[in-house]
């Protein structure tokens, strides 16, 4: 049982190469076509750090949206973990990652927005 309602996070089976790792802590990305370690084909994984609240949500699903549009095959993954989300050096919510790279922190991006983020890569 858990206290004041909070739901235990569910584990998921890695969606991306990145998560296969062996730690906690994103892996160095050197460049866009390589994330960790690994050469990959334009965007191989995106995340939303947050904390849960409105805005963290709307990013989240402002993301998905722009995903969809661009008809990129990627799930769009929303964590909320405090410690895989300080892993990242992420210090205001919400924040994009894209190919284990910060791309964004503190502010809600609009679709549009997150479309040039991710095209530029």
């Amino acid at each position: 049982m858990s206290l004041f309602g909070k739901k235990k996070e569910e584990l998921k089976q890695p969606t991306c190469c990145c998560e296969g790792n062996s730690g906690n802590e994103p892996a160095e990305v050197k460049s866009v076509s390589e994330c960790c370690g690994k050469p990959v084909e334009g965007i191989c994984c995106i995340k939303v750090l947050g904390a849960g609240c409105k805005s963290c949500h709307q990013l989240y699903e402002n993301v998905k949206k722009a995903v969809s549009n661009l008809g990129i095959n990627v799930e769009v993954e929303y964590i909320t973990d405090m410690e895989k989300v300080m892993s990242y050096g992420a210090m205001s919510m919400p924040a994009l990652v894209v190919n284990e790279k910060v791309v964004s922190v503190g502010k809600v991006l609009k679709e549009s927005e997150v479309m040039k983020l991710i095209d530029d890569r």
